[in-house]
């Protein structure tokens, strides 16, 4: 009887509720984290065993699949979850019992830290957890995927409403000002998906872009047609346009030739290197998943990457 009742316990343990898992999983570095004592109560294991098990193939588990964290970030993050939670008692808890013994900084895993966990953690609540967690983690990407530009909008607004608390006589104005910057689509998204059909919104967005520079354009792409010369044509007299792509077919090489004859020239060079497509708008460099000539015909997404526009032009 007391055999099965510990089985009957493990197997409730391994069975965890979705947004539970959820609630565990932090942004820190840009990643979405678990920390290892959360994972290690998860998997019904100690958090120096876990460690213990992790530092035994720890060539398993580079600084993306895993990382320390420094003193400023734990910090920040007891802050996070003392703040989250709204039961005093419960937060007084997190203070004294999950944090007060803590003498070295926590470890955390990214999704492929904790997918590569399975490969150390053999168990079969490990393996029941780590299916749970790789759902959360889905769930969660997907999430901040489909509502990254709700987060920008939300965050222009907060900024602004600040300002209007310091110029309170021209509050009506500024209300205005925030809303028209709101439906002109003026606040730049970091990351978003667009989904087949939505044409006109993606070549919306690149134009947007394209009439955002000021000094320089460049387009790494693979696949160039005359559709990707008209939309560079949207840019400021001014700003100069360069292009890289991997074949500069004849036909190709004759449609630069004729453009530049009749507008401000776009420079095309062959760069057979990339396997992505990137935009750079003067310093800002976009990852885009479709070519600039395919936009809207299948799913793809973009993301505003950290790197700046010479970063990227220096590996070249």
């Amino acid at each position: 009887m007391a055999k099965k009742n510990a089985i009957a316990k493990a197997e409730s343990a391994s069975l965890q509720p979705l947004e539970n898992i959820e609630n565990l999983i932090h942004v820190i570095r840009g990643k979405q984290v678990m920390l290892d004592r959360d994972l290690a109560r998860l998997y019904g294991v100690e958090t120096f065993r876990l460690n213990e098990q992790v530092k035994r193939n720890i060539e398993r588990f580079p600084e993306d699949f895993m990382f320390q964290l420094s003193k400023e970030e734990f910090e920040n993050l007891k802050s996070q979850i003392a703040i989250s939670s709204g039961d005093e008692i419960l937060k007084s808890q997190i203070a004294i019992s999950s944090w007060g013994g803590t003498r070295k900084l926590p470890y955390v895993f990214s999704e492929n830290g904790v997918a590569m966990l399975s490969s150390v953690l053999r168990s079969q609540q490990a393996i029941n957890i780590n299916i749970q967690i790789m759902r959360a983690f889905t769930t969660m990407r997907h999430f901040i995927a489909t509502n990254a530009q709700v987060f920008q909008r939300l965050e222009v607004i907060e900024h602004t409403q600040l300002s209007l608390v310091a110029h309170q006589e021209d509050t009506d104005k500024k209300f205005e000002e925030v809303f028209r910057r709101l439906d002109d689509g003026s606040t730049t998204p970091k990351q978003a998906i667009f989904y087949d059909g939505q044409i006109f919104d993606a070549y919306k967005f690149v134009n947007e872009r394209i009439r955002e520079a000021k000094k320089r354009i460049v387009l790494i792409d693979n696949y160039i047609d005359e559709t990707v010369l008209a939309m560079l044509d949207k840019r400021g007299k001014d700003v100069t346009a360069k292009v890289y792509t991997k074949n500069i077919s004849r036909q190709l090489s004759l449609d630069f030739e004729k453009h530049n004859a009749q507008y401000t020239p776009i420079e095309v060079e062959q760069f057979d290197r990339a396997h992505d497509r990137f935009l750079c708008i003067d310093d800002t460099v976009y990852l885009i998943g479709a070519s600039i000539k395919d936009l809207g015909k299948k799913w793809f997404g973009f993301v505003k990457l950290e790197q700046t526009t010479d970063e990227l032009l220096s590996k070249m």
